[in-house]
C-alpha cells in the first residue's frame, strides 16, 4: 500500500484528503519498531537554538538555509533568525507577523520567506532589514531560491515566478497544467545561473530560461496510470539533483531517473515512487521511498546497491549525507545514521517527541536540523 499522508485534493474541487481519516481503523499502517544495533558512532550536540513556536507538525517544508558564516531559520508564526554558524548564538530576530508557509532561502546577502497566501518577502541577510516584498497567485511551501540575479519561488499551483533579486521586479513566470488530485506541496527547484530545474505535479521535470521564463525541455518522470484517481497521481515533489555533470529525479508512482541535461535525454531509469528529494555520495544516488525504505542506486548504471526496510512508515525526511553515513529523520523523532557502503546502521539520535519533518542540511561535516518544535540543532558524528 502507497503511504498517502501527503496527498491533496487542490483547491479547484476544494476537498482535502486528511492523514488521520485515511489510516483510521483495523487497517491502519503502523511505523516500523526501532530495531537494535551497536553504535559505530556518536553524536555530538555543538549548539542548540529556538525559532520562534517552530515549523508544526502538519507537513511543512520548513528547511534552514546555511550560509557563510549564519543559519537562517524560521517558523510558521512568522518569526525569522539568523545563527552564528560557529556558535548558534543569535545574531537577528524579526517577527513578520505573518504565516509563513516556506523555510528561508538565502544567497548573495538575501534572505527570502514566503506567507500562506502567497507574500514573498526579501530580507538583508546581515540585518535582517525588509527589502521589498511581492505577492504571487498562490502559496509557496517549498524553500525560494537564490542567485546572483534572481530569486525564484514555484507555487504549489504550478507556477514558477522570478524576481530581480535586488529590486524585486517581477521578471517571469511560468505556468504548468497541474492535474486536480496531487500531493501537498513542491520540490524547491534547482537555481543554475542560466536555467532553473523544476518538477511539477504533471509528472514532468522542465528547464526553464532564466533569461524570459521559457521552457527549454520538459521529461516526463512519473505517468498516470491506474483506474483510480489516486492511482493515477504521478507527481515530482523532490527537489532535482546535480551531480557528475548528471540531473537525477524521482516521481511519486513513477520512476527514479538519471537524465543529459544537454542533451535533455534518459540515460537511465528504476521503478521507484518517492515524493522526497536525493543525495549523493560514494558515487551513489539515495533515495527514500514512499513506504519509507531508503535506497542507494549505482549513480553511473542505476544498478540497486543497496537498501534499508527496516524504517518502513515512520514517514522519513529527504536523505542528506554526513562523512561517510547516509541520514534522515523520521516523524516520531529519531535521526537515523546508515553506512553509506551497505545501509547498516551506524548510529541513532533521539531528538525529541516533537518530531522531524524538515529535511536535514549538511554543510562541512556538520548536521543541521530543524525540529517541528522549532529546536535548531548543529551536530556531528564522531
Amino acid at each position: 500500500m502507497k503511504s498517502l499522508v501527503r496527498v491533496l485534493l487542490l483547491a479547484s474541487a476544494g476537498v482535502a484528503l486528511g492523514g488521520c481519516g485515511l489510516w483510521g481503523g483495523s487497517d491502519e499502517i503502523q511505523p516500523s519498531e526501532l530495531v537494535e544495533f551497536e553504535a559505530e558512532k556518536q553524536v555530538e550536540v555543538l549548539w542548540q537554538a529556538r525559532i520562534g513556536d517552530g515549523p508544526g507538525e502538519a507537513f511543512h517544508q520548513f528547511i534552514p538555509a546555511v550560509g557563510a558564516e549564519r543559519v537562517f531559520a524560521a517558523s510558521r508564526d512568522g518569526v525569522v533568525t539568523a545563527l552564528s554558524r560557529e556558535s548558534g548564538d543569535e545574531l537577528w530576530e524579526v517577527d513578520l507577523d505573518t504565516t509563513l508557509s516556506a523555510g528561508a532561502g538565502e544567497g548573495f546577502g538575501t534572505l527570502v520567506v514566503a506567507d500562506e497566501s502567497g507574500l514573498v518577502i526579501a530580507l538583508d541577510a546581515s540585518s535582517g532589514e525588509e527589502l521589498w516584498r511581492h505577492t504571487v497567485s498562490s502559496e509557496v511551501v517549498a524553500q525560494p531560491q537564490v542567485n546572483a540575479d534572481l530569486v525564484v519561488v514555484q507555487v504549489i499551483n504550478g507556477q514558477v515566478a522570478a524576481f530581480d533579486r535586488v529590486t524585486g521586479e517581477s521578471l517571469w513566470t511560468f505556468d504548468s497544467q497541474i492535474p486536480q488530485l496531487s500531493l501537498r506541496g513542491t520540490g524547491a527547484p534547482v537555481l543554475t545561473e542560466q536555467v532553473t530545474l523544476a518538477g511539477f505535479a504533471n509528472g514532468k521535470i522542465i528547464a526553464i530560461d532564466n533569461r524570459n521564463g521559457m521552457p527549454i525541455w520538459e521529461q516526463r518522470v512519473s505517468s498516470s496510470e491506474g483506474r483510480s484517481e489516486l492511482e493515477r497521481i504521478a507527481d515530482v515533489d523532490g527537489r532535482p539533483l546535480v551531480f557528475n555533470g548528471s540531473v537525477y529525479v524521482a516521481g511519486y508512482q513513477g520512476q527514479l531517473i538519471s537524465l543529459n541535461p544537454y542533451a535533455a535525454q534518459i540515460t537511465w531509469s528504476q521503478d521507484f515512487s518517492s515524493y522526497r528529494s536525493l543525495a549523493a555520495g560514494f558515487g551513489n544516488i539515495y533515495a527514500v521511498s514512499a513506504d519509507d525504505e531508503v535506497a542507494a542506486f549505482d549513480a553511473n548504471s542505476s544498478a540497486s546497491v543497496w537498501q534499508q526496510s527496516d524504517l518502513r512508515y515512520r514517514q522519513l525526511t529527504s536523505p542528506a549525507v554526513l562523512g561517510t553515513t547516509v541520514v534522515v529523520g523520521d516523524n516520531l523523532g529519531f535521526l537515523h545514521f546508515m553506512s553509506q557502503i551497505d545501509g547498516h546502521f551506524v548510529a541513532r539520535y533521539d531528538y525529541g517527541d516533537s518530531g522531524l519533518l524538515s529535511d536535514p542540511v549538511v554543510v562541512d561535516d556538520t548536521l543541521y536540523v530543524l525540529g517541528n518544535d522549532g529546536r535548531l540543532s548543529a551536530l556531528k558524528l564522531n
